[in-house]
């Protein structure tokens, strides 16, 4: 048994292919893991806020010393990071806007990237705090950027892969459902993408 999260980034619920990829994941996980348990955090519906001095403040603000007012300015920070160490295994949409992430996706990274929390600084550099965790990313896009000419201008599975070894989590399979924007490559995108679910 595993505790699977789910973390959602598509705004167009059940069209998502990105949703449809990280659902067909998490079919295969509960297959392979019976009685596994899924929480999903929907981040469209979730509404995590962009960083502003409230969260900032809080954020360097020791534990001991904040003040009710950090606390809720912390709250989505500290609800995200729990879920996270609770999780077992992380399945993140991502669909491919504009060559990178959607904004609710950068926003709740942002919440989960937190010096002494989930990373620190020492005389080696950065460590990553979060450990002994497995993610998948299904991420879905009208272009093909796995091969060929538009691979350079894929900052999709780079940056994801960087931030969250960032934070100590390397184990990393990348899932696509690509070409659904492409005449001919369209109808089977989605097809392909769930064919290609291989679990390690």
């Amino acid at each position: 048994m595993k505790k699977i999260l789910h973390i959602i980034s598509s705004p167009r619920g059940a069209a998502s292919l990105s949703i449809q990829l990280g659902n067909a994941i998490i079919k295969q996980l509960i297959g392979k893991y019976p009685g596994s348990i899924v929480h999903e955090n929907n981040l469209v519906n979730e509404q995590f806020p962009h960083l502003e001095e409230a969260q900032i403040a809080s954020f360097f603000t020791p534990a001991q010393s904040r003040t009710p007012e950090n606390i809720l300015a912390a709250k989505h920070s500290d609800d995200a990071i729990d879920e996270i160490r609770e999780a077992d295994i992380i399945v993140i949409g991502a669909p491919v806007y504009n060559f990178g992430i959607p904004s609710a996706l950068k926003a709740w990274i942002d919440h989960i990237v937190r010096s002494g929390v989930t990373f620190k600084y020492d005389q080696n550099g950065a460590a990553g705090l979060i450990n002994g965790k497995k993610i998948y990313i299904a991420m879905a896009s009208g272009g093909i950027y796995s091969d060929g000419p538009m691979k350079p201008f894929d900052f999709v599975e780079p940056y994801l892969k960087h931030i969250f070894s960032f934070i100590g989590i390397s184990d990393i399979t990348v899932f696509r459902v690509e070409g659904s924007a492409i005449p001919g490559v369209q109808d089977t995108a989605l097809e392909k993408g769930i064919s290609s679910i291989h679990l390690n």
